[in-house]
């Protein structure tokens, strides 16, 4: 292989295969911690929260959060995965200052889960395991000193560790997502990225199409955005593509050797923390506290029985009997609360693709640059659907609705109905004498229009209409002016 000295833009990404596994840290959304009765909630003056077990007192001793394995085996369930009926607790040694006990309490030799399939973009991804521990406390970093909050500290986490089975950046992202989504479907996790409820690590290799072997690998740690993830994991399939074709004769091991980075996104560079460490390095043993956790099949079954529809069979049913495209679906399954409210409001009405636009695209739109959903918003599901309908039913026209909901932002809780009923501008014109006149003007004005539409052209028709809905302002019945125009037409 000749070594290669173009630009980033040159690099024949065509010709190499990234290899991507993710490891997914979700803080279980139980009311105390996995270990210790403290309570187990973000946002809190620092330090309130924590107990003699979670700040690593001499002699205090661990017990399960039997909530904490049940979210847990709820997860399993849902991607399909082996619940262990005997899974057991390791101690993994290390020393950092936001570890009081200067070890984690997880679980190494025999987790709780094995196997399993999540399913995004029409791809399954497989799980390796996914295992419960605890979380460490937070580093706050101030201009002049370092503090330690360890409210976090013991926090319940389930870690989800994927198969190296990830090619781009979008599929890895894809299959964050889809993970999140189950979290959320479950009610496991609140999945609030930017509170550190969902962290994501990516190992990140890259080798020739073809190559059967996996390369060196390095870890990108923490990242709590999917455009974070997406980001890091590009940056890093460039730089391992450009190392290898610029020194083609080199051992992969030194040009790339294994270690733990953090994503930098002022600088979009990955930065080197430490050199990658191997289980040796964290002295596993069995936890000498904790007694082997033991699930009986009455247990998971009745688990199993409980669970609710899950993302992807609520993204199959939108698809397969509601009639939403594949990407109308992906987007609402993807936020269960706005999943949620797309059901709420389809028991009032009864166009559903029609009601998805208006959720996803129209108000979405809208909302954009506040931050705000549409229930923080005041756009009730009720209203929503009320609205919908009326453009379903004629009541008003399609321009009418755009201005309503306009409205409907600007007094929040305000009922559609009452809104264009204070409006007389929003009452859509549907006298069809009055609407007749306008479309006979409208055909004397554009003989070429009528020739083209004539001839074949489908365009010239949908122009004839919208020159009859500009004169009219938006406010003519959509139905009254391509049935008069249709009629006018086929005498012509």
């Amino acid at each position: 292989m000749r070594g290669f000295r173009g630009t980033m833009s040159d690099l024949p990404y065509d010709m190499w295969e990234p290899v991507i596994g993710l490891e997914i840290h979700a803080q279980l959304n139980t009311k105390t911690k996995i270990y210790s009765p403290a309570p187990n909630h973000f946002g809190d003056e620092p330090n309130v929260n924590i107990s003699v077990v979670c700040t690593g007192q001499p002699g205090a001793l661990p017990v399960l959060n039997q909530e904490a394995v049940r979210k847990a085996v709820q997860f399993g369930l849902a991607i399909g995965a082996q619940i262990a009926h005997i899974s057991t607790f390791d101690r993994k040694s290390y020393f950092y200052p936001d570890s009081p006990r200067n070890f984690q309490i997880t679980q190494f030799e025999n987790p709780l889960l094995r196997g399993g399939e999540v399913r995004a973009h029409g791809k399954r991804f497989l799980v390796n395991r996914a295992h419960i521990e605890d979380d460490a406390g937070m580093l706050k970093h101030f201009s002049t000193f370092a503090g330690v909050d360890y409210n976090r500290a013991g926090a319940p986490l389930i870690e989800i560790v994927s198969e190296p089975c990830m090619h781009s950046p979008k599929e890895a992202a894809a299959y964050a997502a889809a993970v999140r989504a189950i979290l959320l479907y479950l009610d496991a996790c609140d999945g609030n990225m930017e509170e550190g409820s969902l962290r994501i690590d990516a190992n990140i290799s890259v080798r020739p199409k073809g190559e059967k072997g996996l390369r060196p690998r390095i870890e990108i740690k923490n990242m709590n955005s999917f455009s974070f993830l997406e980001m890091a994991i590009h940056s890093e399939i460039t730089r391992q593509i450009a190392l290898y074709l610029n020194n083609p004769h080199k051992d992969p091991l030194e040009l790339i050797p294994p270690g733990t980075y953090r994503w930098d996104p002022e600088t979009k560079h990955a930065v080197l923390m430490r050199k990658k460490e191997s289980a040796d390095d964290y002295r596993y043993f069995p936890e000498p506290d904790l007694t082997p956790l033991i699930l009986t099949d009455a247990y998971i079954d009745e688990i199993r029985d409980a669970l609710p529809e899950l993302p992807y069979d609520r993204y199959h049913r939108y698809v397969s009997d509601l009639g939403l495209t594949e990407y109308a679906a992906e987007v609402l399954i993807h936020e269960k609360f706005l999943s949620d409210y797309f059901e709420e409001s389809l028991k009032l009405c009864k166009n559903a693709r029609l009601l998805c636009n208006w959720i996803t695209v129209e108000f979405a739109g809208r909302l954009k640059d506040t931050g705000k959903t549409l229930l923080d918003a005041g756009i009730l599901p009720v209203h929503m659907a009320k609205l919908v309908q009326m453009i379903d039913d004629n009541k008003i026209t399609g321009r009418i609705a755009k201005s309503v909901a306009d409205d409907m932002i600007k007094s929040p809780g305000t009922d559609p109905e009452t809104i264009v009923a204070a409006n007389p501008d929003y009452r859509p014109l549907d006298d069809w004498s009055a609407i007749e006149l306008i479309v006979d003007q409208v055909l004397r004005e554009n003989p070429q229009s009528i020739a083209d539409f004539q001839a074949g052209r489908d365009k010239a028709f949908a122009f004839l209409v919208g020159a009859v809905m500009k004169l009219t302002r938006g406010k003519a019945s959509p139905q009254i002016v391509n049935d008069l125009l249709r009629k006018k037409l086929e005498r012509k």
